[in-house]
């Protein structure tokens, strides 16, 4: 194994450790992403924008920022790739979308200052699907190049995945940072509704939109997440192992065999540790409800596409947009309706147990690159505000990686991450 595939495996707290007490460089580490890109990314095609004399400029800056003695921010010479509709200054920021072709913010999102003041570079751009819809890109999944990465936040999920960076931001309106972590075989943490400001990142659904981080473990996910909501603190450790409810969302009797498969032989490994809950007979509309929002408020602040350049949007976007229109606002208040009852109804599920445990999508990343896949075992959660993570514990006969999500109560994602920590332990425990 080459020095730079050595540096490339450690964590992101490893990375972290080791910038701030110098026994790694900026530079260095700067250096290796790049000859990682730059040997893969005609396979995997993860980036809508990178700079090389950009980014290793800045890992000279911060080098010599350690050297002066200058106090260290806490994601100091870390490379993190920032999904293409979160606005970068004098840097495009194109929401994957021709109709954005040379769009160029003039000002950073508030989640790009945030990784500049914590003195992380901003590595590139990484792909998105257009207007971080359905509509795919051309990031290819990692694991497999014949299957999808997943969306929106394909070239985030990919890129960390791939090893070209250790940590990169995406969002989430439906399930578009949990399920490309899924299907990528890498942690990915949607925290609160809220928990990370959304300045300056493209609105797709006020109700919905929800800012997330992928990494290789939770740790790093966390690292991450804490910096960009400014909610860093020591996390509680569980008394004991957790109770874990697994819940069978709406569509599981439909998901691919080798996920149940999957599922019964973790549900048996976790033995007394899980306990069988049942969502209230309400949610059964939840997915459709969720739609209702979603296409109501991508009509509204999209509908400026259809003016622009109807004829470059993929089908899936003008349709949706289109529909979005047209629906009637009675049953859009509906939809707001059960959305603002979501935490009254599952409040008795978290009563009994300290973290849900359900599938992250129907099963491993699909075949073809036509789809970004099923969103279904996501969009309750982010309907619902609840913090949720996926860890990669799962994977079918030929390998493909499929997530185990864990979701906690709304605002209590310190209690979400104590479960992630226990659960990442107790499976790398029953490994051996």
């Amino acid at each position: 194994m080459s020095e730079n595939q050595a540096l490339l495996k450690l964590s992101a707290v490893e990375l972290r450790d080791r910038l701030a007490n110098g026994s790694l460089a900026a530079v260095d580490l700067t250096k290796a992403c790049i000859a990682r890109i730059e040997a893969r990314e005609d396979e995997v095609r993860a980036w809508t924008w990178f700079d090389p004399v950009a980014v290793l400029a800045e890992a000279e800056r911060l080098d010599a920022l350690k050297a002066s003695g200058a106090p260290l921010g806490a994601l100091h010479g870390l490379p993190i790739g920032v999904k293409d509709v979160i606005d970068t200054a004098g840097i495009p920021t194109e929401n994957g979308c021709p109709v954005d072709a040379g769009r160029v913010p003039q000002e950073d999102a508030e989640a790009v200052k945030r990784l500049k003041q914590a003195g992380a570079i901003m590595f590139g751009k990484t792909v998105t699907t257009e207007l971080a819809f359905l509509h795919p890109n051309k990031t290819r999944n990692p694991i497999n190049q014949g299957h999808t990465p997943g969306g929106s936040s394909s070239g985030s999920a990919a890129a960390v995945a791939d090893a070209m960076v250790p940590l990169a931001i995406g969002t989430q309106t439906g399930g578009s940072v949990v399920r490309p972590a899924s299907f990528c075989g890498i942690v990915g943490l949607k925290p609160s509704f809220n928990a990370i400001p959304r300045k300056g990142t493209l609105l797709q659904s006020h109700s919905l939109d929800t800012l997330g981080v992928f990494a290789n473990d939770p740790a790093g996910a966390v690292l991450l997440a804490d910096v960009l909501s400014g909610n860093a603190g020591d996390v509680p450790e569980p008394a004991g192992a957790p109770v874990l409810g697994f819940v069978a969302p709406p569509g599981w009797d439909q998901a691919d065999p080798a996920l149940h498969a999957a599922f019964d032989r973790l549900l048996a490994a976790l033995g007394d540790k899980v306990i069988d809950l049942s969502l209230p007979e309400a949610f059964n509309d939840a997915v459709r409800l969720r739609a209702v929002i979603n296409t109501v408020e991508m009509g509204h602040y999209f509908e400026h596409y259809l003016d622009r350049g109807a004829d470059k949007l993929g089908p899936p976007t003008r349709d949706t947009i289109e529909a979005g229109l047209q629906l009637k606002a009675v049953d859009y208040l509906a939809a707001k309706a059960f959305q603002d009852d979501m935490d009254v109804l599952l409040a008795p599920l978290f009563e009994r147990c300290d973290a849900i445990l359900c599938p992250a999508a129907p099963g491993p990343a699909p075949a073809g690159l036509t789809s970004t896949g099923d969103s279904i075992f996501n969009g309750l959660w982010t309907m619902a505000g609840t913090p949720a993570i996926t860890l990669p514990l799962l994977e079918t006969p030929g390998g493909l990686p499929m997530g185990a999500q864990l979701v906690a109560a709304r605002g209590d994602d310190k209690a979400l991450v104590s479960v992630a920590h226990w659960f990442w332990d107790w499976s790398k425990e029953n490994e051996r």
